[in-house]
C-alpha cells in the first residue's frame, strides 16, 4: 500500500496544504478547518474501512475538535497525539499578508524585501533550509507529523493504539482542549482504551533570544492572570483633593507586580519568567472633567508547581503592601494640605465582594445582575470579568476606595512528568537516536515555555487549590470554566516532542525542513515503537 504522506516530499506537501487552510482564531476559517481535516483523514484507506473511528466534538461558536483513532484489535495501551490547528492573526505581514498561508510564494517574496529582515532570518532564507509562513511552526507541522504517524501505524499495523486529537482555540482561551477533556474520557471508555502517554507536537521554542538548541519537553509551564479593579473616589478636576483617582492607586500595585521575584519558581534548575503587566486601563470611556475612579489591570504570572490558591495568596500579600504604601503617601499629602482623607484603601478578594453584595441585595438580585452583564455581546471574557466586578462595586461604594483582587481567564495549570519512568525512557530513546542517526543534539527541558494544551491533562492538585480560581474568577461558569475534576481522570504522563523552528507569532515564523520532514518522523516512530505495551486478554 502506497502511503499518502510517507515521504519527506509528501509530508511537506501535506503541511503546505494545511497551512493554506487559513484558521485564524475566532474566524470562519477556524470553523471550516475541522471539516476539511476530517475529509483529508478520510482519504486514508484505514478510515474508509473504519469511518466511525473519526469523530468531531462540539466546542463553541461552531468550532469543532477532530479525533482520529488507529486501533489495533489486541492493544489496550494508547498514546494520545495532541495538537491545535488555530493560528494567531497575520496583520504583521503587511502587504505580504495574502501570502502568509503560501510558504513557497512567501519565501520568494521575502527575498525581494531583504532590507526589512534581520541577519538570522536572512541566513535562514538564503540557506533554503526553512519553510516560512503562518502556522508552519506553530503548529500545523505537529499536526502533519501526527497524521503521518496514524497513517503509518494503520499500514504497518502497529500493536499500540494512537488517538489523534487536534483542537481549535489554543491561541486565545484553549476552549478546544477544555471542551476536549470530556471527549477524551468518552473515547477511552467507549473503546476500552488505556491512555499511557499524552504526546504533544508543539515546536521547539527558544529558551532565550539566540538559543538554537533542540529540546524535548517533559512538562508544560503554567500561566495564570491575577487581576485587579481599583476603585477610587470621583471628583471634579477643579477640586482634586476631594477625591482619589484609581490611576493613582493602581500605580502602587503595578509597580510591585512588575518583575516581582516573589512569584518566581525554580524547578529542576529552570525558572519561571518574572511577572509583567498585560493590561492596565482606565474604565472611563469618554473625556470629561471628572477624575478617573475605576481602573483595571491584569498581570501575567507563570507557574511550575504553585496552585491558583498559592499564587493568589502571594498576590494578596503584594496588594496589601501596595495599599498600605499608597495610604501612607495619600495620608501624608492630606496632612500637608490640611484636608480630610476620603478614607483608607481596602483590599478585597472578589469572593468577599460577592458575599457582601449578596448579603446586601439578596441572591436573586445579584444573579440577575450577573446574568445581564455576562450576556453583553461586545465584551470578551476578560472585559466581562472587570465589568462584573465594576457593577458590584458601583452598588457597594461604601467599600471604596478599594482594590478588588480576582483572576481573569485563561488559566493554564502547570504539568510535569519528568520523574515518570515511561517519559524517562522516551527521552532517552529520542536523544540517543537523534545523536546516532542524525548527529543532532537534543536536550531535555522540564517545562515547555510556550504554554500548551498539555495543561489540561494529568492534573495533580491534591489540595483543591483550584477552588480559589473558581471563587475569584468573575466569569467562571458558562462563559469560562475548566474541567478540573475530569482532568484529574486523565492520569497518563505528558511529553512534548516537536519540530525545530523559529519566530513563532512573528512575520518571520519558519520551520526547519530537514528536521521536520526527515528527522522527526523517524524519531517519533522509533520512540513509539520502543514503548513496552500491554495487549488485551
Amino acid at each position: 500500500m502506497t502511503a499518502l504522506w510517507g515521504t519527506p516530499e509528501k509530508l511537506q506537501a501535506l503541511l503546505c496544504e494545511l497551512v493554506s487552510w487559513k484558521s485564524l482564531t475566532l474566524t470562519d476559517g477556524e470553523v471550516e478547518f475541522a471539516y476539511k481535516l476530517k475529509d483529508k483523514l478520510m482519504e486514508l484507506p484505514y478510515f474508509q474501512e473504519h469511518p466511525d473511528y473519526i469523530g468531531m466534538g462540539e466546542v463553541n461558536w461552531g468550532r469543532q475538535n477532530v479525533t482520529a483513532l488507529y486501533k489495533h484489535p489486541e492493544a489496550v495501551d494508547t498514546i494520545v497525539l495532541i495538537s491545535h490547528f488555530d493560528t494567531v492573526h497575520t496583520g504583521e505581514y503587511g502587504d505580504l499578508e495574502p501570502l502568509a498561508g503560501n510558504p513557497e510564494l512567501l519565501g520568494e517574496a521575502f527575498k525581494q524585501i531583504r532590507e526589512e529582515l534581520d541577519e538570522d532570518t536572512l541566513r535562514d532564507l538564503d540557506s533554503g533550509e526553512y519553510l516560512f509562513g503562518r502556522g508552519t511552526m506553530d503548529m500545523k507541522a505537529g499536526l502533519a507529523l501526527h497524521m503521518a504517524l496514524i497513517e503509518k501505524a494503520s499500514i504497518e499495523k502497529w500493536n499500540i493504539n494512537l488517538l489523534l486529537m487536534t483542537v481549535p482555540d489554543e491561541e486565545v482561551n484553549s476552549a478546544g482542549m477544555r471542551y476536549g477533556v470530556s471527549r477524551l474520557l468518552d473515547i477511552e471508555r467507549e473503546h476500552n482504551l488505556e491512555f499511557i502517554l499524552f504526546l504533544n507536537g508543539e515546536p521547539v521554542f527558544a529558551s532565550k533570544p539566540g538559543d538554537t538548541a533542540h529540546y524535548v519537553y517533559t512538562g508544560s509551564i503554567g500561566k495564570i492572570m491575577p487581576s485587579a479593579l481599583f476603585y477610587g473616589k470621583e471628583t471634579h478636576v477643579g477640586e482634586p483633593l476631594s477625591g482619589i483617582t484609581s490611576s493613582y492607586i493602581s500605580t502602587y500595585l503595578t509597580h510591585r507586580m512588575e518583575w516581582n521575584t516573589s512569584f518566581k519558581e525554580v524547578v529542576y534548575g529552570e525558572s519561571t519568567p518574572l511577572p509583567v503587566t498585560l493590561t492596565q486601563r482606565d474604565m472611563k470611556l469618554e473625556y470629561s472633567a471628572q477624575t478617573p475612579y475605576r481602573t483595571s489591570a491584569m498581570y501575567n504570572v507563570f507557574t511550575m508547581k504553585r496552585t491558583a490558591e498559592e499564587v493568589f495568596e502571594i498576590f494578596e500579600t503584594v496588594a496589601k503592601e501596595a495599599a498600605a504604601h499608597c495610604e501612607r503617601d495619600y495620608f501624608a499629602m492630606c496632612e500637608r494640605e490640611n484636608i480630610e482623607p476620603v478614607g483608607g484603601i481596602k483590599v478585597l478578594r472578589y469572593e468577599e465582594l460577592m458575599e457582601y453584595a449578596r448579603t446586601k441585595f439578596g441572591h436573586d438580585y445579584i444573579t440577575d445582575l450577573l446574568h445581564d452583564t455576562l450576556a453583553l455581546p461586545d465584551l470578551d471574557i476578560r472585559e466581562k470579568s472587570m465589568h462584573v466586578t465594576d457593577i458590584l462595586l458601583i452598588n457597594c461604594q461604601e467599600l471604596t476606595p478599594a482594590i478588588v483582587l480576582m483572576f481573569a481567564p485563561p488559566y493554564y495549570p502547570s504539568v510535569n512528568s519528568t520523574e515518570n519512568e515511561l517519559v524517562k525512557r522516551c527521552v532517552e530513546q529520542v536523544t540517543k537516536n537523534a545523536k546516532e542517526k542524525f548527529d543532532l543534539d537534543v536536550k531535555q527541558s522540564h517545562f515547555f515555555n510556550g504554554i500548551s494544551d498539555l495543561s489540561y491533562v494529568s492534573y495533580n492538585d491534591q489540595n483543591d487549590g483550584w477552588i480559589a480560581y473558581e471563587n475569584n474568577t468573575p466569569v467562571y461558569g458558562d462563559p469560562y470554566s475548566i474541567p478540573f475534576q475530569a482532568m484529574k481522570q486523565l492520569t497518563a504522563p505528558v511529553l512534548n516532542v516537536g519540530p525545530y523552528g523559529k519566530d513563532a507569532h512573528r512575520r518571520t515564523e519558519r520551520l526547519h525542513i530537514k528536521n521536520t520532514f526527515e528527522e522527526m518522523p523517524m524519531l517519533l516512530e522509533d520512540m513509539i515503537l520502543s514503548i513496552p505495551i500491554k495487549s488485551r486478554h
